[in-house]
Formats: C-alpha cells, sequence, structure tokens
C-alpha cells in the first residue's frame, strides 16, 4: 500500500469537507442574506479551497517517493521527467494520482476558460442585435429601450456595457422604480457580478454530476441580487425597490440578469431581505 504523509491526508479530508458539508451547511444557513459580502466571499473561498486541496492531496501522495516534502518531490520528479530513472518505490498508483492530479487541473481551467470565451462571445452577439433593434433611452446614459411589451431589465457588460430596459417596464413602473431598478442594474456592472458568475457556472460545467456545484451556482446568483439590492435600496429606499421587484415578480419579467439561472423563489427572497 502506498505510504501518504499527514499533510495529504489532511488536504484529502479537507477537499471532502469542502466537497460536501461546509457548502450544505452554507447553502442552509439564514443569515447569508444579512451579509451576502461575506456569503459571497465564502463560497468563492470554498469553491478555490476546495479544488487546491483536492489537486494538492493527490498530487503530495502521488510525489510521495520523490521525496520527503514538497519542494523536493517537485525537483525529483522534474529530474526524473528530463534525466530518469524513476526512483524506488514508484508503483501504478502514482501514476494514477498523478495523472488525476493534472487531468483535474486541466479540466478546471479548460472549462473556467471555455465558459469565459463562450460568454464574452455570446454577450458580444446580443450587444449587435441590441444596436439594432433597441434606442437609447433619452437623458440616461448606457441605457437601451427594446420595444416589447412583457417587463423586462437586464445589463449586458462588456467594453461598453449597457442597461437594458423593455418598454412594459418602463410602462409599469414610477419613475423611482424605474430608477430603483436601473440602480440595481448599474451595480452588477460595476461589481462586475458576470465575472463570478461565469466562475460558478464553470464548476458547474465541469462537475455537472456534483450537487454542490449547482447549490453554489444558484446561491451566489441570489446572493449578487441581494448585493445589488443593497445599493438601489440607498437610492431608493426598501418600498420603492421591494414594490419594483413585486410588480415585476407578479406580471414575470422576461429578462434575467447577467444570465443567472432564474429562480420563482428570488423575489420573494429578495423582498424579505429588505423589509
Amino acid at each position: 500500500m502506498l505510504p501518504v504523509n499527514e499533510t495529504a491526508i489532511v488536504l484529502g479530508l479537507l477537499a471532502i469537507a469542502l466537497a460536501w458539508p461546509v457548502p450544505l451547511l452554507l447553502a442552509r444557513a439564514t443569515w447569508p442574506p444579512a451579509a451576502p459580502v461575506l456569503a459571497v466571499a465564502l463560497w468563492q473561498s470554498i469553491a478555490l479551497a476546495g479544488g487546491i486541496s483536492m489537486i494538492g492531496s493527490l498530487l503530495l501522495a502521488g510525489l510521495q517517493p520523490f521525496g520527503d516534502d514538497l519542494w523536493s518531490r517537485i525537483g525529483g520528479a522534474a529530474r526524473t521527467i528530463f534525466a530518469g530513472p524513476l526512483p524506488p518505490g514508484v508503483s501504478l498508483l502514482n501514476a494514477f494520482l498523478l495523472s488525476a492530479a493534472v487531468l483535474l487541473t486541466a479540466h478546471l481551467l479548460l472549462n473556467l476558460a471555455l465558459t469565459s470565451v463562450r460568454s464574452r462571445r455570446q454577450r458580444h452577439q446580443h450587444m449587435e442585435l441590441l444596436r439594432l433593434l433597441s434606442s437609447p433611452l433619452p437623458d440616461v446614459p448606457s441605457t437601451r429601450v427594446i420595444d416589447h411589451p412583457a417587463p423586462a431589465a437586464y445589463c449586458l457588460p462588456g467594453a461598453r456595457s449597457v442597461t437594458v430596459l423593455s418598454e412594459g417596464m418602463i410602462a409599469l413602473l414610477s419613475p423611482e422604480e424605474l430608477d430603483a431598478v436601473i440602480a440595481h442594474e448599474r451595480t452588477h456592472l460595476r461589481q462586475k457580478h458576470h465575472l463570478l458568475l461565469d466562475a460558478f457556472r464553470s464548476w458547474k460545467r465541469a462537475l455537472p454530476w456534483f450537487p454542490i456545484a449547482t447549490r453554489a451556482q444558484d446561491a451566489v446568483a441570489l446572493l449578487l441580487e441581494m448585493l445589488a439590492d443593497d445599493t438601489a435600496r440607498r437610492s431608493s429606499g426598501d418600498p420603492v425597490l421591494a414594490g419594483a421587484i413585486r410588480i415585476v415578480d407578479e406580471t414575470g419579467s422576461a429578462g434575467s440578469a447577467l444570465g443567472a439561472p432564474k429562480d420563482r423563489r428570488t423575489p420573494e427572497q429578495r423582498r424579505d431581505a429588505l423589509l
């Protein structure tokens, strides 16, 4: 049986904890709506630390015959690759663990890159359509209006980020409520929420069989909505913003911010956080 040092064991246990019980507890917690910044930071930390600890555990275990500590093992493995021969004690299990670490790293990074490229391409295509099918909203910079009766509001990140409203949204809301909606969408753009959503979306695509990845994406999407609400409420007030959320929810919004998954519970949870 391959001897594995204590660090590899600890990293493996940490990876298991961060893959299941810890995110499950966070997803079920009731405090995140009161502290969305901290909750988003925790979700990021869980995802990053979980991946690093799993890869690190596999590497340390796989490199065990090459040295006594991490750096000596890395150096020994590098010398073996370029000069050989294999040190005593190297087995098929070592090769399997090292291959798993390399493949997992490549899989996660490639999914992140592909998700980012795909999202950027989709946003560019959407922007081209908007130039043809929408018009600027007078006296409101970087805001465009589409001629559609359904209430819709969303933001489109890019080199020239814009907020998009439908005619139905403008007709439905009061000027104060419309200002709150615009402030909400501009917060998404200013704080680059699309980058976070892309990262969690890539995690879900990389591990589609992993239920925690779906929970994480849904939880972060809701928390980012609450973060944008926190900024909008400062200028509009809680009742105005909550009223806008209620009206759009009751009529059925055609928009979804940043391509985030839409959950029917989200408007109610956002109103509860405000009121």
